[in-house]
């Protein structure tokens, strides 16, 4: 208590130690996005058994959401303009002043930016940002920020080894000048807690989804006469889950007596594996750091084959496990390696830009034929998966999705000479 008592201070030494501290605030703040920025690049929020930087600096450095958001944003544009650093450490400008600048920052604006933007308060920098950039008039409605996953739960452990974290931290360093990965976005909807057991719920719908909630208060109103939105909201929640348990894990009241069994090599996961390994892991990530920490990932969750299917791994309970989608490829990364993952990633991603040209092919036919653009969008979709065919088949494809039978005169519209 001693330490922090100041009575004892003469009103000069009380400014100077003001002064002083807050200069080392801001060399210490600079200094923190460093390191914040070189631990987002080297993504070791992976190995410490945590899928975004995000949860990391919530749950691990424990910070606020909103400070583990500014801070994040703010390493990661200053680990590509550095100058940054310098005018957060020497005071010309604040955290705050960082992330509002952040979307409007190029090589060729920095500079000015910072300039103009050194030593001015945060109003001044949003009237500054308005007279260079300015936006609509109309009021954005809903804001993204990064969703952060649910608390960990460290009595739980990963029915398998996990790969060396100091070995595939190294591994993963990407570009020094490249920015961190960004993680999944959510809808600002508040969820607050009011009382014991007892939330508010703020959310902004559109016409689509009020149109939907007054239809299913009318269609509800025998057993929910006076239309309460929450009752509805939890028949509506009801329903859903029960709709998309049994996608995610295969959940069913009426299980086969004989399971299918398992092939070694094949990705396919049989159901009755899929609900035993979702009951046992609890629908949590299961990575586990070398100190022990469990990943507290609910969102984004795969099942994970301890012995990879390339090299003949089989899909029983006892080799499946639950992962989230960032430790899932920092466990390729380990098995394979940084490099051959990136390859594949990249083939994967040009296999699915050129499925999409070639299925956009499709849809000019399709709208000579007469049907409507949001019509010939959906059919054309359905020949990705044939981006190599010939032309012709591919019309045929999207008219079998569109019609049981295609026009007799699909064939004569392909050859109009």
């Amino acid at each position: 208590m001693r330490a922090h008592s100041l009575a004892h201070l003469s009103d000069g030494e009380l400014l100077r130690d003001l002064a002083a501290l807050l200069a080392h605030d801001r060399t210490t703040t600079a200094a923190l996005l460093a390191h914040l920025a070189e631990v987002d690049a080297r993504r070791l929020y992976l190995p410490a058994a945590y899928p975004s930087m995000f949860a990391y600096c919530v749950h691990e450095l424990r910070l606020s959401e909103d400070a583990a958001y500014n801070r994040i944003q703010a390493a990661r544009v200053a680990r590509q303009f550095p100058i940054i650093f310098d005018a957060v450490a020497d005071g010309r400008l604040h955290l705050s002043g960082v992330v509002m600048l952040a979307p409007y920052l190029t090589a060729e604006t920095v500079a000015p930016l910072l300039q103009a933007a050194a030593h001015k308060t945060k109003s001044e920098i949003e009237l500054l940002v308005a007279e260079r950039f300015p936006r609509s008039e109309m009021l954005a409605l809903v804001e993204a920020i990064p969703g952060s996953p649910p608390t960990a739960s460290r009595d739980l452990l990963a029915p398998g080894q996990v790969c060396d974290p100091c070995a595939a931290a190294r591994r993963a360093v990407p570009d020094p000048q490249a920015p961190g990965p960004v993680e999944p976005v959510v809808p600002r909807s508040k969820v607050t807690p009011v009382a014991p057991q007892r939330f508010a719920l703020q959310l902004t719908m559109g016409q689509a989804m009020q149109d939907k909630l007054r239809y299913a208060q009318e269609l509800l109103s025998h057993q929910i006469p006076s239309g309460d939105v929450a009752q509805v909201l939890e028949r509506a929640l009801d329903a859903l889950i029960a709709k998309l348990e049994p996608r995610k894990f295969a959940a069913t009241r009426k299980p086969r007596p004989r399971p299918r069994p398992a092939t070694a090599g094949r990705r396919h996961i049989p159901a009755a594996v899929k609900r035993a390994v979702w009951q046992r892991d609890g629908g949590q990530c299961t990575f586990v750091s070398a100190a022990g920490q469990r990943c507290p990932a609910r969102r984004l969750i795969e099942f994970d084959h301890l012995d990879p299917v390339a090299r003949g791994g089989q899909a029983t309970v006892d080799r499946i496990q639950l992962r989230c989608r960032a430790h899932n490829q920092f466990a390729a990364e380990c098995t394979f390696g940084t490099a051959f993952m990136d390859n594949k990633r990249q083939a994967a991603r040009a296999a699915r830009a050129s499925a999409a040209a070639a299925a956009q092919d499709v849809v000019p036919w399709l709208r000579r034929l007469g049907f409507r653009a949001d019509e010939a969008r959906r059919a054309a979709a359905h020949c990705e998966t044939i981006p190599d065919a010939p032309l012709e088949e591919r019309v045929r494809v999207a008219l079998s999705f569109c019609c049981p039978r295609p026009p007799s005169h699909s064939r004569a519209v392909m050859n109009p000479t």
